[in-house]
């Protein structure tokens, strides 16, 4: 009996260490991501916003 709470004592901890690993890795995960979407919308907000003609509702009242 002593070897049964032994073994399950070791794969819950095994087991917690596992999610804690998984925890730090997911979180560490969608820090990066956010960050490279952040860079992403930095990078691409300017070219958009310098040229009118990208721009759908001034494009047909420019030529008339």
């Amino acid at each position: 009996m002593a070897d049964e709470t032994d073994k399950s004592a070791k794969q819950n901890q095994g087991r917690a260490s596992r999610d804690d690993r998984l925890k730090s890795a997911l979180r560490e995960n969608l820090k990066r991501r956010k960050v490279q979407a952040r860079e992403r919308a930095a990078s691409t907000e300017p070219s958009q916003n310098d040229d009118d003609s990208l721009d759908e509702g001034t494009a047909g009242k420019a030529g008339g």
